[in-house]
C-alpha cells in the first residue's frame, strides 16, 4: 500500500501484536513484533485512527525477543508470542491484566497480580482443533489460519508444539490415512477436526461441517495410534453422531471420572488446569457446611468438589451434553440447575460461596447486579478475558473488595489469560481485613 514505515514497538495487544505509532500519533498493530523491537512494517491498512502492518525486516531486536522452536511461526496463527522468551510472555500478558482492570474496570489500589506459569511451556494441549480445506485435484491443506492472511489456511503436520505427544503423533498418522482428498471423512469443502486426547492416551476425533457418510472412518481406528472413536457434526446445532468406535470414553480429572464427548468441556492444559483448580479451591476453603453456587459450572468441578467435603452445592450450566456430565454419579449434596445463568441464579441464593466460571464474553447482563443485591460471602470470579472481566467487576459496585489476583498461564505462546479473582463481601466500616475494597477511579 505504502512504502515500508520503521517503527518502535513499545507493548502487546490482546491479539498478541506488537504496539507501535506512527509519527501522527497512530496505533499500529504488527504481528510477530515485541516490545523494544524496531521494525521496518508495511502499513497493510489505515483507519483514521489506527492501523495494521507486516513486518518487513527487524532493525533491532527487543531485550526479550528469541528464535521461535517452531518452523511454521513465521506464517502460523497458533503461537503468536513464541518469538518471546516465556518470562517475557508472563510479563505482558500481567501488565495487560492490570492495564485492563485500571482502564475498564476504573478500578484502583489493585493487589498485586500473582502470576503462576504454565508446567510445560510446549507440548501442553490435550485438545486441538485444525481446519481441513479441499482443493481442486484432490489436494487437502489442513492446519491454522495464517497470521497476516486469516483467509488462507497454513499446513501443519505433527511437528507442531502446541498438542501433547500423543495427540500430534495421531494428528501426524490422521494424515497420512484419510486417504486422496482426505476421502475417509465426511465430504465437504472445509471441516473442522478436534483431536481430545485423555491421559491414559486414547485419542477422540470429532468432524465438524461437511455432509452425508464418511467414506471410511473406521480404518482409521486401525491406522491413527490411540484413536479409539470418529464423531461427526454436520451444523452447530446437531448433536454429535458416533461414526465409529467407542460411544463412552472415560478420563480421569481431579480425582474423578468423566465421561469424555464431544462439545463437553475439559481445560486443554491438564498441568494448569490443575494448578488452576487447587488455587480456586484454597480460596473457596473450607466448604463443609457451607452453600456454594458454582455458577457457569461445566461438568460440576468445583460443586462436586465441595459436595464431597461436606458442604451443599449447586450448579448451573447451559450446555446440555456438560450438564449430563455434572449429573452422572453426582455425590450427595450436589444439584444441578440446567439453563442460562441469568434465568436460574435467582433459586440458587442466598450462597455462602460463590464461584463464577463464565465464557470469554463474561457474565450476562443482571448476574453481578442480581449478586450484588444478594451478596455471598465470598466470590472467586475466574475469567479467559481481562475485558470482560473488567467489565464485570465494575457493575458490582462497593460491596465487595478484592482480596488476591492470581493469573494462571493456561495458553503458553498465545496472548490468552485465566485471571482467578477472590472477591470479599465488605464488612462494616470498623471490620478489620487485608482486601481491598472495588474502587472506581
Amino acid at each position: 500500500m505504502s512504502d515500508p514505515v520503521v517503527l518502535d514497538i513499545r507493548a502487546l495487544s490482546s491479539e498478541g501484536a506488537g504496539i507501535g505509532s506512527l509519527p501522527d500519533g497512530r496505533v499500529v498493530f504488527v504481528h510477530r513484533t515485541a516490545p523494544g523491537d524496531r521494525v521496518e512494517v508495511e502499513i497493510t491498512q489505515l483507519r483514521r485512527r489506527w492501523g495494521r502492518g507486516r513486518l518487513v525486516r527487524i532493525l533491532t531486536p527487543g531485550p526479550h525477543r528469541r528464535s521461535a522452536p517452531c518452523p511454521h511461526q513465521a506464517r502460523c496463527g497458533g503461537c503468536p508470542l513464541e518469538h518471546l522468551e516465556y518470562p517475557a510472555q508472563l510479563d505482558a500478558k500481567k501488565e495487560r491484566l492490570e492495564e485492563a482492570l485500571r482502564r475498564i474496570g476504573k478500578l484502583q489500589d489493585l493487589p498485586s497480580v500473582e502470576v503462576h506459569p504454565s508446567p510445560r511451556e510446549f507440548r501442553y494441549r490435550n485438545r486441538v482443533s485444525f481446519t481441513l480445506r479441499r482443493l481442486a485435484g484432490a489436494r487437502v491443506v489442513a492446519g491454522f489460519h495464517e497470521v497476516d492472511r486469516p483467509d488462507r489456511i497454513m499446513d501443519v503436520d505433527e511437528g507442531c508444539l502446541l498438542p501433547e505427544e500423543p495427540v500430534a503423533r495421531a494428528w501426524g498418522a490422521l494424515r497420512r490415512s484419510w486417504g486422496p482428498g482426505a476421502g475417509r471423512l465426511p465430504p465437504g469443502g472445509e471441516l473442522r477436526l478436534t483431536l481430545r486426547g485423555t491421559a491414559e492416551g486414547h485419542i477422540l476425533l470429532l468432524v465438524e461441517g461437511g455432509h452425508g457418510e464418511a467414506g471410511d472412518a473406521g480404518a482409521l481406528l486401525g491406522e491413527v495410534p490411540g484413536l479409539v472413536a470418529v464423531w461427526h457434526r454436520a451444523g452447530p446445532s446437531d448433536p454429535p453422531r458416533l461414526l465409529a468406535g467407542e460411544g463412552e470414553v472415560e478420563e480421569q480429572w481431579l480425582g474423578e471420572l468423566h465421561p469424555v464427548r464431544p462439545g463437553a468441556f475439559l481445560q486443554v492444559n491438564r498441568g494448569a488446569a490443575e494448578l488452576l483448580h487447587d488455587l480456586v479451591l484454597r480460596e473457596l476453603a473450607p466448604p463443609r457446611g457451607r452453600t456454594l453456587v458454582d455458577a457457569y459450572c461445566g461438568i460440576g468441578v468445583y460443586g462436586r468438589r465441595a459436595a464431597r467435603h461436606g458442604g451443599r452445592a449447586v450448579g448451573i450450566e447451559l450446555d446440555p451434553q456438560a450438564a449430563e456430565v455434572a449429573r452422572a454419579r453426582a455425590p450427595a449434596g450436589f444439584r444441578l440447575l440446567e439453563g442460562a445463568v441469568e434465568a436460574r441464579l435467582a433459586e440458587a441464593l442466598p450462597a455462602d460461596l460463590v464461584v463464577l466460571n463464565p465464557p470469554r464474553s463474561g457474565v450476562a447482563d443482571g448476574v453481578m447486579e442480581r449478586l450484588a443485591a444478594t451478596p455471598p460471602e465470598r466470590m472467586v470470579y475466574v475469567s479467559c478475558d481481562p475485558a470482560t472481566l473488567a467489565r464485570d467487576l465494575a457493575r458490582l459496585g462497593s460491596g465487595f473488595r478484592i482480596g488476591r489476583l492470581q493469573a494462571v498461564d493456561l495458553f503458553p505462546q498465545t496472548a490468552h489469560i485465566e485471571t482467578v479473582v477472590t472477591l470479599d463481601r465488605t464488612g462494616s466500616p470498623s471490620e478489620p481485613g487485608n482486601s481491598i475494597q472495588l474502587q472506581r477511579a
